[in-house]
């Protein structure tokens, strides 16, 4: 999945009592908050989250975020070293209890670092990400076309993909015997006290009745609930038996979608962002130290002209599944602000979807954002990111800049 953002509306904006014209109900909805180390700005919020029974939309009603859902993974990890029970730079393959290895380069160990920075070597085809239930990831993994064969593990070379994300998924069920989204439930999302679940089987049910239908052309396409947990939580194959208790650690990371399919709304995103913007500690609670957001949102590659893809120079700079905005690096269009402010977060984008999460560490602000029933159209704004993202993404920032 690459990281766009389509066509976006004036938006109301509920907690700042300013409204403007929106778009039509069935075009979808566009969500967001603006928050600060304090707690939250602003809000907006427009649009039908459920055609069928016309609910109208609110900040806190989770939707499928897309590849944002890597920044909390990473979180999880974080905390895992924290804990000693990983480390960032060791051979993964130990903790698999399998060889992972690029078969071009089978002498160079791959690490943490280089799957959540997407500089691994691992590449994405054939939505081989997406294993259903009874597959394995080793299986996966053994496919050459899965690797690239012209640069390896630390020759520091950035290709975004989805699939770093079900090895690291893995790797958490094999280190804590776990299924990943009970794991990541409990470890991350509640002590955060986010009501968020990756696919659907741990989420509470006030959150599956508030669930955001994903549509295309009026359309549903994704999470039409009916106020009820799917038949199947999972991807499994059409007439194969969806039976959780097959599940064993480590053998599939990909089941619960690690790269993309946590149902998290603007609110939680935005406890997620304060989190990262006090250090570590959100509410008295702490849920990583300095030095692990540190980590986190420092980048590790920088473009610098051919070392790796730029998806029209919307990557430029990436840290531990975090992005940094405004690169002055020629071929960079990654400032959607226009500003020249660095920002660091996360986009989304998958099934009409567009999200981020950004924050101002220097200023303390940040905003957290969705919007869904985009069509599929060319990049038209003055960055990297949709024309009309841009207005969404300076809307935001504007509400933020309120209580300042």
């Amino acid at each position: 999945m690459s990281l766009r953002a389509l066509v976006i509306a004036p938006m109301m904006l509920i907690a700042a009592c300013a409204t403007t014209p929106g778009r039509s109900s069935m075009d979808g909805v566009q969500v967001g908050v603006a928050f600060d180390r304090a707690g939250e700005v602003g809000a907006f919020a427009e649009g039908v989250a459920d055609p069928a029974t016309g609910r109208r939309v609110t900040p806190d009603d989770p939707v499928r975020i897309a590849s944002v859902s890597k920044l909390v993974v990473a979180i999880g990890v974080m905390r895992l070293v924290e804990a000693g029970k990983l480390d960032l730079d060791r051979d993964v393959s130990g903790w698999l209890g399998w060889p992972l290895h690029n078969p071009s380069f089978p002498d160079r160990p791959v690490s943490l670092r280089l799957l959540l920075s997407h500089t691994s070597s691992v590449r994405d085809h054939d939505d081989q990400y997406a294993i259903p239930l009874g597959g394995s990831l080793r299986a996966v993994m053994s496919d050459p076309s899965s690797w690239d064969s012209r640069y390896g593990p630390g020759d520091g070379y950035f290709t975004y993909g989805n699939l770093n994300f079900p090895i690291i998924g893995s790797i958490i069920e094999r280190v804590t015997g776990e299924r990943f989204d009970i794991w990541m439930r409990r470890e991350v999302l509640e002590r955060m006290r986010v009501d968020g679940c990756y696919n659907w089987p741990t989420c509470s049910d006030a959150a599956v009745a508030r669930a955001v239908v994903l549509t295309q052309n009026g359309n549903p396409i994704r999470d039409d609930l009916g106020g009820k947990r799917p038949d199947c939580p999972v991807f499994a194959r059409e007439g194969d038996d969806c039976d959780l208790t097959r599940w064993r650690p480590g053998e599939n990371g990909a089941l619960f979608s690690p790269q993309g399919g946590l149902r998290i709304s603007a609110r939680g995103l935005a406890r997620v962002g304060r989190m990262l913007l006090n250090g570590g500690v959100l509410d008295g609670m702490s849920i990583l130290s300095p030095q692990s957001v540190e980590a986190l949102v420092t980048p590790i590659w920088t473009f610098n002209g051919s070392n790796g893809g730029t998806d029209h120079g919307f990557y430029c700079r990436y840290g531990l599944a975090t992005e940094t905005l405004a690169t002055k690096v020629e071929g960079c269009r990654d400032d959607p602000a226009g500003d020249g402010v660095e920002r660091v977060g996360h986009a989304g984008e998958a099934y009409g979807l567009r999200s981020g999460i950004w924050i101002d560490r220097a200023k303390g602000s940040g905003i957290a954002y969705f919007v869904t029933g985009l069509a599929e159209v060319p990049p038209t704004g003055r960055s990297a990111f949709k024309a009309a993202e841009e207005r969404a993404f300076r809307a935001a920032i504007r509400l933020s800049q309120r209580r300042r």
